[in-house]
């Protein structure tokens, strides 16, 4: 299955060790699914994370989270931006998810933002869900392996 996490399911990562979205993380990292990723997505997912307020809540620096980031780097598909699908949405950061998702032709998109994300995401025959949704098809479809 090929993900886009949206950036704000790593800062959920991030700040809490008991969600759906650790255990996404961890799936990535596990390469239980592919992850893509644009290079403004990771600088998105980078600018956001090492925000003092994220650091605070989760009690780790910006040295853990260029970990984080490598560690991810080093197990995503990357995806080449060729086609750009803007003006669709208001927030030019969920301009680029969706923008990810679709040149890297995701099946999935997971986000805690639905509202904005998922009917855009569906125009382009990519389901958008939260990240508990999407970590339970995860481990169905493992078992069906």
């Amino acid at each position: 299955m090929r993900v886009v996490l949206d950036t704000d399911v790593l800062v959920a990562a991030l700040r809490s060790d008991q969600g759906a979205s650790r255990q996404l993380l961890l799936a990535a990292l596990n390469r239980r699914f592919v992850m893509l990723v644009s290079v403004p997505l990771m600088l998105e997912y980078e600018a956001v994370l090492t925000r003092q307020e994220h650091l605070a809540a989760a009690g780790i620096t910006a040295d853990d989270v260029k970990t984080v980031l490598d560690a991810l780097a080093a197990v995503i598909a990357p995806v080449r931006l060729a086609f750009l699908w803007r003006p669709r949405l208001k927030d030019a950061a969920d301009e680029m998810v969706l923008e990810t998702a679709v040149n890297g032709t995701a099946d999935r998109l997971v986000t805690f933002n639905l509202k904005h994300l998922g009917e855009a995401a569906l125009e382009f025959g990519i389901r958008a869900m939260r990240p508990g949704e999407a970590l339970r098809e995860i481990a169905e479809k493992q078992k069906q392996k």
